[in-house]
């Protein structure tokens, strides 16, 4: 999902003082910037940023955004670069940074960080979504890391195929609100009415608003989901099978045999499928959640699962993505560490 149109540089949260002033900057390009700059030494640099596996690139534009704000001048540097959601591979080169070394070397700490971490979220959201075969993937990572985080993994989630996101802030860089369903706080509010609490959830919400409920709060995700229909009937979009790892649905205790019985798994969704589909709900949507990663999808649809959609958590922000930025020219001439040269990349593209 490659951007056709790059983020204005005024959209992110950039703290242009604290970021010119070091703050956020690995010391030694603080010093390598103040060494400069007293020496007054500006080596016209050419600066390759590329990372060490296959990804779907994601952070350009912020890192864009970075650099026209923070350095000392921005007009003299050059800029090219990949766009968010293109695909990369290892060592590949995904923007090249030109100019006077002295304005932008205390700026590698944070686009390199910007990079690592939406190119994690984005290629991590998009291995899933492959998983998916088609199907809905929402992102609800928000919980799982520090709120500041959220507009940039929600950005990279879109970018790498997610249908929604949870919170206001993580679609704010693409005009997305947040979606979600009937929590367990409410119907715990509502004395553990999952009934209850879905047609208070039906009353108060505007009807654009789809109404999906939780129906693990009892355990019997087969039985509440059958009371959950009846009672709202086509106002009903969804219900969500989210039963916790340690347990095993009561729908499944007699048929517990050669799987693994606890959490969400084949048989919970079939029994909760086959049960709305005989009475007469086969309108209402199957979405599952906890613990989900691209692996138990690709499974879930190797075996032909019957669900609709899939959230997905904290698998979305794991593993690592390491972005390395070099030297590699200085003044027209090759200039690099041992082990490291240009690479020009024929697909970059020139940073307005």
């Amino acid at each position: 999902m490659a951007t056709k149109k790059r983020l204005d540089p005024s959209i992110f949260n950039i703290s242009e003082e604290s970021i010119r002033a070091g703050h956020y900057t690995d010391k030694y390009f603080v010093r390598t910037r103040d060494i400069l700059k007293r020496d007054d030494r500006h080596p016209k640099v050419l600066m390759q940023v590329s990372q060490k596996g296959n990804a779907i690139v994601c952070g350009t534009d912020e890192a864009i955004g970075i650099i026209k704000r923070c350095a000392d001048r921005p007009d003299s540097i050059t800029m090219m670069s990949l766009r968010d959601g293109e695909a990369a591979g290892p060592y590949e080169t995904v923007m090249t940074i030109e100019g006077d070394y002295a304005s932008f070397a205390h700026l590698e700490t944070l686009y390199l960080g910007v990079l690592a971490r939406q190119t994690k979220v984005a290629t991590n959201t998009h291995r899933a979504v492959e998983a998916a075969g088609g199907k809905p993937l929402l992102f609800f990572s928000a919980r799982f890391d520090h709120f500041l985080n959220q507009p940039g993994d929600g950005y990279a989630a879109h970018i790498g195929g997610a249908a929604g996101v949870s919170t206001d802030a993580q679609g704010m860089w693409f005009d997305q609100e947040g979606i979600g369903t009937v929590p367990h706080g409410l119907i715990a509010a509502y004395d553990g009415d999952t009934v209850i609490a879905t047609r208070k959830f039906a009353e108060f919400m505007p009807d654009p608003v789809r109404v999906i409920s939780l129906v693990d709060f009892d355990n019997d995700s087969v039985k509440t989901s059958l009371e959950v229909a009846k009672a709202l009937g086509k106002r009903l979009w969804g219900v969500r099978l989210d039963t916790a790892e340690t347990l095993i649905d009561r729908s499944v205790v007699p048929q517990m045999s050669d799987f693994a019985p606890t959490g969400v798994n084949e048989v919970l969704v079939r029994n909760v499928r086959a049960a709305l589909d005989t009475e007469g709900f086969s309108y209402v949507k199957v979405v599952v959640s906890g613990g989900f990663t691209a692996e138990k999808i690709a499974r879930f649809e190797a075996s032909n699962v019957p669900v609709d959609a899939y959230g997905v958590g904290s698998s979305l922000l794991t593993g690592t993505f390491h972005y390395t930025a070099d030297v590699v020219m200085v003044n027209g001439r090759p200039c690099a560490k041992v082990g490291r040269h240009y690479r020009p990349n024929s697909r970059l593209k020139l940073v307005e």
